[in-house]
């Protein structure tokens, strides 16, 4: 990454893939960043930049790139690929740690578990310019990705039609929502949901507050 590169991204401001950081703050929180981005579409974290752009520079590059390693080596599982790099504004430097999108989905912070629990484990995704919790469906979602379970030739059924029925008249709908109207169980409906997703019938997305609902796709 060259100056030029990292003046547009500050120009461009915090968003889906930009994340500013004026200083190092604790290891974890710092993981939960690159959990985020490596889980959803890659991303760059900045640090010696405050929230409005201004850059203020760090004050030792070796001190932050040590932190970031010990940050991923630490509380990431699994550990996240990462790049790190070193820009200088004349007597400032911000230091870039750059995150690829990650094909062994998903990440979450190091719990010591031998299997993902969806039900404990602290995954993280990207939405808009904030990294929010994962509801269990999208780490379900997440985990079939990665095992390239694209479903084909997928059947409708009841369920299927209901969704599309309640869609026609409302422009989302959720699992509860699902789960009422078809009168079925809260897993069940997750269930049809993710799998219609996986058949590329539906999009699912996420609110700030780590809600979930689901769309057309297209």
């Amino acid at each position: 990454m060259i100056r030029k590169q990292l003046r547009k991204l500050i120009e461009e401001g915090e968003n889906l893939t930009v994340e500013f950081k004026r200083k190092f703050s604790t290891e974890e929180k710092i993981a939960k960043e690159m959990i985020a981005f490596a889980n959803t579409k890659g991303g760059c974290l900045l640090f010696g930049v405050e929230d409005n752009g201004n850059i203020c520079g760090v004050e030792s590059e070796k001190g932050e790139a040590e932190l970031v390693k010990n940050a991923v080596n630490n509380f990431c599982e699994p550990v996240i690929n990462y790049e790190l790099h070193f820009i200088n504004f004349g007597v400032l430097e911000v230091v870039v740690a750059e995150v690829k999108e990650s094909g062994i989905k998903p990440h979450r912070i190091q719990d010591y578990e031998t299997k993902l629990d969806p039900n404990k484990a602290q995954v993280y995704v990207r939405v808009n310019d904030k990294s929010v919790l994962a509801s269990k469906e999208m780490i379900k979602l997440l985990q079939t990705q990665t095992a390239g379970k694209t479903l084909t030739n997928y059947s409708v059924s009841k369920n299927e039609k209901i969704v599309f029925d309640y869609l026609d008249k409302n422009e989302t709908i959720t699992v509860r929502e699902l789960g009422q109207t078809a009168n079925i169980s809260a897993r069940r409906a997750s269930r049809t949901l993710i799998n219609m997703v996986r058949a590329n019938l539906l999009l699912i997305h996420q609110k700030d507050n780590g809600e979930e609902y689901f769309t057309y796709a297209g």
